[in-house]
C-alpha cells in the first residue's frame, strides 16, 4: 500500500515491518516537479575558479600536499619532503606515537603474540604497555564484548539494510541509548566508550553479516558467545566460522591487517570526519558513527572491495596473465572509461600521502605472497605484482604527473579473500580497526583543541531581485 506525500512514495515491507521508500514510484515525474529533479545545479565548477579565489580544493595545496589544520601526537604519515617550497617524492613511514609501524607489526609476530590490541593501547594511552597493563586491557576488552539481550532484541532487526557499514553506523547509534550517561564528556567516560567501541564492534560486524545471510536463507542467525581470552581477530572469526574452526596462522594475519588500518593520520577523510563532529563537544557515538559514514565511501575504504571486482575483471578479460603488454593494454582500457566500471580509475594505485612507497603496502604484499603460495594462488599473486609494477608507467602515458605507488586497498582484499572473509565485510573490518586511531584523534580533539572546526568556503553568486511568487 502506498500513499502520497509530497511526491515521496512509500511501501509497506511486511517481511520487515516497515516503511520504505519506493523509489519506483517516487521517479514518476510529474510536470510540477521537473524542475526539483532536473534543475539540480549540477555542473562542476571550473578549474580556473578555484585559482582565482585561492581556494584549496578538496583541503588540498596545488601541489597536492595536504593543507595543514591541527596538531597531533597521534601519528605521521610521511610520504615526501617539501624543499624550497616544492614537494620531492621520498619512501612512505608510518608511525604511530613515534613508532614505525613495520617494528609494531614485525615484533609482535616475531614474538608469536597478537599485536593489535598492544596497538589500540599505544594509540589511547601514548605509550607501549607493559605485560601487567597489556593483559589487564585484554582482560577488560573481553568484559565489554558481549552484546546485552535488549541490545540484540533491537539489532539487528531494526538496523536490516544490504550494506553493512549502514548497520555499523546505526548500531553505533543504538549503543547510545544504552549508556547511562552518553553525553559526558569526560576522559574517564571516552575511555569506556572507546573500551566498548573496540570490544563490541567486531561482534556486531560480524553478527550483522550473519543475519544478513540468515535473511537471504530463510534461517536463524547462531552467533557463538564470546570466549574468555580471545584476541580481536579470533573473535572476528570465531562469529564467521560459528565457533573455533579457523588455524593460528588465520588468526595471526587477520590480526596484522587490523594493525595495519589501526590508524593513518588525523587528515585522512574518516578521521578527520570524527575530529569535526569531536570539535563541537557532541557525544562519541555520533563522531565514530559520522566517520563510519565517511569510510563507507568508495573513495575512502570501500576501495578495498573495488580492488577485488577490478582484479576479477583483469582476469576475465586478458588472456595471458603473464604477458605485460597485454595487461599494461588492458590497464589502459581501464584509464580511458572503455573498461571495468567506466571511472578511469585503477583501484589500489595512488595515495594522497604516500609517492613511492605505501609502508602498508609493502607488509600486505610479503603476508600476501606467503599466504599465496600455502593456497596455490600463485598465479594470481603475480597477477597484483604485475599490476603494481606497470600501472605507474601506463598512468603516466596517460598524462598523470605525479608519482604513484601502489596503496594498501591493492592487497588487503586479495588476502581476506584468502582468509575467507566475504566481501561485505572488508570495509567494516578496516572501520572496526580504525576505531582505535578514530578514539585517539577524538580524545585529541576534545581535551587539546579546544576549537570548533570552522573552515569558510568562498561565495561565487551573483545577487538577484526577489520576485513574488505570482510573477514567477
Amino acid at each position: 500500500m502506498a500513499y502520497d506525500a509530497k511526491k515521496i512514495y512509500y511501501r509497506f515491507d511486511d517481511h520487515l515491518s516497515r516503511l520504505v521508500l519506493d523509489y519506483e514510484a517516487s521517479r514518476q515525474i510529474s510536470p510540477e516537479s521537473e524542475n526539483l529533479y532536473h534543475g539540480l545545479p549540477t555542473a562542476p565548477y571550473d578549474e580556473d575558479l578555484f585559482v582565482e579565489h585561492n581556494v584549496k580544493r578538496g583541503l588540498r595545496n596545488a601541489d597536492g600536499s595536504g593543507v595543514v589544520a591541527g596538531l597531533t601526537r597521534i601519528s605521521d604519515v610521511h610520504g615526501y619532503n617539501k624543499v624550497d617550497g616544492k614537494v620531492v617524492p621520498d619512501q612512505g613511514k608510518l608511525t604511530l606515537r613515534g613508532y614505525s609501524i613495520e617494528d609494531l607489526v614485525n615484533n609482535a609476530q616475531a614474538e608469536n603474540r597478537y599485536g593489535y590490541e598492544e596497538v589500540a593501547y599505544l594509540l589511547i594511552t601514548s605509550s607501549l604497555p607493559n605485560k601487567e597493563e597489556l593483559d589487564g586491557f585484554c582482560e577488560r576488552l573481553g568484559a565489554f564484548r558481549h552484546l546485552s539481550d535488549e541490545y540484540v532484541r533491537e539489532f539487528p532487526m531494526t538496523t536490516v539494510s544490504s550494506s553493512i557499514m549502514n548497520v555499523l553506523q546505526r548500531a553505533v547509534l543504538l549503543l547510545y541509548a544504552f549508556d547511562a550517561e552518553p553525553d559526558a564528556i569526560t576522559p574517564e567516560h571516552e575511555i569506556d566508550v572507546a573500551i566498548s567501541m573496540l570490544a563490541r564492534l567486531p561482534r556486531i560486524a560480524a553478527f550483522a553479516h550473519m543475519a544478513s545471510v540468515a535473511k537471504r536463507r530463510g534461517s536463524e542467525v547462531h552467533v557463538p558467545h564470546p570466549t574468555p581470552g580471545l584476541s580481536t581477530a579470533e573473535t572476528i572469526l570465531q562469529v564467521l566460522r560459528g565457533g573455533m574452526a579457523f588455524t593460528r596462522d588465520e588468526a595471526m594475519l587477520l590480526d596484522v591487517m587490523l594493525m595495519l588500518h589501526a590508524e593513518h593520520g588525523g587528515g585522512n577523510n574518516s578521521t578527520f570526519a570524527c575530529r569535526v563532529l569531536s570539535s563541537s563537544a557532541t557525544d562519541p557515538y555520533s563522531a565514530y558513527a559520522a566517520a563510519i559514514g565517511s569510510l563507507k565511501g568508495p573513495r575512502h575504504g570501500g576501495a578495498n572491495a573495488k580492488v577485488v571486482s577490478m582484479h576479477e575483471d583483469i582476469r576475465a578479460h586478458v588472456s595471458n596473465w603473464e604477458n605485460e603488454d597485454e595487461v599494461a593494454a588492458y590497464l589502459g582500457k581501464i584509464l580511458d572509461k572503455q573498461a571495468f566500471d567506466g571511472t578511469g580509475l585503477i583501484y589500489g594505485m595512488g595515495h594522497a600521502v604516500y609517492t613511492l612507497s605505501d609502508p602498508r603496502a609493502e607488509v600486505c604484499r610479503r603476508y600476501a605472497r606467503t599466504l599465496a603460495a600455502k593456497k596455490d594462488l600463485g598465479e594470481e599473486f603475480a597477477l597484483i605484482e604485475r599490476i603494481e609494477r606497470l600501472a605507474p608507467q601506463v598512468m603516466r602515458d596517460h598524462g598523470m604527473t605525479k608519482p604513484i605507488c601502489a596503496n594498501i586497498d591493492l592487497y588487503t582484499g586479495f588476502i581476506y579473500k584468502m582468509l575467507g572473509v566475504p566481501e561485505t565485510l572488508f570495509t567494516p573490518l578496516f572501520a572496526v580497526a580504525r576505531m582505535a586511531g578514530w578514539s585517539a584523534h577524538r580524545m585529541e580533539e576534545l581535551f587539546c583543541a579546544h576549537r570548533i572546526i570552522r573552515p569558510a568556503y568562498r561565495p561565487v553568486i551573483e545577487p538577484l531581485e526577489y520576485k513574488p511568487l505570482a510573477d514567477r
